[in-house]
């Protein structure tokens, strides 16, 4: 039996637009990798701060990173976030920050209200192998939110081994 541990959104470049909530079980064998979005570096800035949250929070972006394959938690993972939100623009480097998994594979970081971009309110996530182990290859994604007024957005990597 497969234990069903929260409800993660996989969101992946235009897919997320109309992707249905994913549930996705604690592990799970033969899961696939999650494809990095075509342009996703976009202001992505290399080597991004470790922090606590970003500028004044009230937002909360959280996810999970699992291993392709088996579905195991990968703990210790560096994750950078980045968007276009009521404090700064995706460009500005107090938009940007970066946070690691817990034991689980889960992580979290407060930060200000994800506004419209483009017509659009996203997030940008990465996991960038260069600041790793180097042991998975890099991801970068750019999940849709349903509404604007949302105050969570909950992604889901899938890494692939190098």
């Amino acid at each position: 039996m497969i234990s069903l541990r929260r409800r993660t959104v996989l969101a992946t470049g235009a897919a997320a637009l109309a992707a249905p909530a994913l549930i996705l079980p604690a592990r799970a064998e033969g899961l696939a990798p999650t494809p990095t979005m075509r342009g996703g570096a976009n202001n992505c800035r290399p080597g991004a701060p470790l922090v606590d949250r970003i500028g004044g929070g009230g937002f909360l972006m959280t996810g999970s990173v699992r291993r392709a394959g088996d579905g195991a938690p990968l703990p210790g993972r560096r994750i950078q976030i980045w968007a276009h939100t009521t404090e700064g623009h995706e460009r500005d480097a107090r938009s940007h920050g970066a946070t690691l998994t817990d034991a689980e594979g889960h992580f979290a970081l407060d930060m200000p209200q994800i506004v419209p971009a483009f017509g659009q309110p996203h997030g940008h996530l990465a996991y960038d192998a260069d600041y790793d182990d180097g042991g998975f290859r890099t991801v970068f994604l750019r999940p849709i939110m349903g509404s604007a007024r949302d105050r969570t957005l909950d992604v889901a990597f899938v890494l692939e081994p190098a």
